[in-house]
């Protein structure tokens, strides 16, 4: 058994040599912002956009087809719909209750499944790959990627904290009331103490914004970069397993944006003294 593996190692050593000698893979160019393909009516359209854009028309087709013809005994793409759907929504449940839960849902797994989706899509052949030629800023010939992962993008990432930050006021706001939602932040009754514990309050509303967006744009960034590198190094063989990472890195990924919003939505229902807030709260 162990010849064996060994043979395999030099076998896939051997490769890596050969296929970098012969098929070279040239470095990727790396670059921050996301490129702009083209313009409509003066709107820049980048392939962050495109990326966006495939990764809604995946879920959507996906979606559809598992939903065209709904039968007792489901066939493979709707067994696979109903697995998925129930096992967020019994996570969903197990954090924020039964009626919490189904009323924040939607929310919570459409992030997930969006990210989700976004990060592994950046992994499929031709994205970094398959672009247009452009003139470089020194008259080099520049191939722009006509997709790049969506979350690779900062305006991406911030658009999802903001949908995720902006929910949780309003089912704050919905479940709670003004006034028992607003004491979170102007705690008057509290003195000077709780006035400073509600400015931290606000403080950690508005950082908010900062860490979910930039935790899931540097987590993915960074996962692409070290796809780049290592293939431009060790092309062929090394980057297999750091495919493997990188799948894993954008599931990870893609669970934390989710349950960091769920939790949140969960704290801000909640009533101070810990008595979860209920759906009668307003009748």
């Amino acid at each position: 058994m162990q010849s064996r593996l060994l043979v395999l190692g030099i076998a896939l050593l051997l490769l890596a040599v050969v296929g970098a000698v012969l098929f070279p893979v040239p470095m990727a160019h790396v670059q921050l912002p996301a490129e702009v393909l083209f313009t409509v009516a003066g709107i820049p359209i980048t392939n962050t956009m495109t990326a966006t854009w495939l990764t809604m028309l995946v879920l959507v087709a996906f979606f559809w087809r598992a939903t065209a013809r709904l039968d007792l005994v489901p066939g493979r793409w709707q067994n696979l719909a109903e697995v998925i759907i129930e096992a967020l929504l019994n996570l969903v449940e197990s954090v924020a209750g039964p009626q919490m839960g189904r009323r924040v849902f939607a929310l919570v797994a459409t992030i997930f499944l969006f990210v989700l989706t976004a990060n592994w899509l950046g992994l499929l052949p031709g994205f970094g790959t398959i672009g247009l030629w452009h003139e470089g800023p020194h008259h080099e010939r520049i191939l722009v990627p006509l997709f790049r992962s969506a979350n690779t993008d900062l305006n991406t990432t911030l658009a999802l904290a903001i949908a995720s930050v902006l929910a949780t006021q309003y089912y704050g706001i919905s479940t709670l009331g003004w006034g028992a939602y607003l004491s979170r932040f102007f705690n008057i009754r509290g003195g000077i103490i709780g006035l400073f514990v509600g400015l931290l309050e606000f403080i950690s509303e508005l950082a908010k914004f900062v860490s979910f967006s930039f935790r899931l744009f540097g987590n993915i960034f960074a996962g692409e970069v070290l796809l780049a590198v290592i293939a431009f190094l060790i092309p062929w063989v090394a980057v297999v397993p750091f495919l493997g990472l990188v799948l894993f890195v954008g599931f990870i990924q893609a669970f934390i944006f989710a349950m960091l919003t769920l939790v949140f939505v969960t704290v801000a229902t909640t009533h101070h003294g810990g008595e979860e807030a209920r759906e009668d709260h307003h009748h």
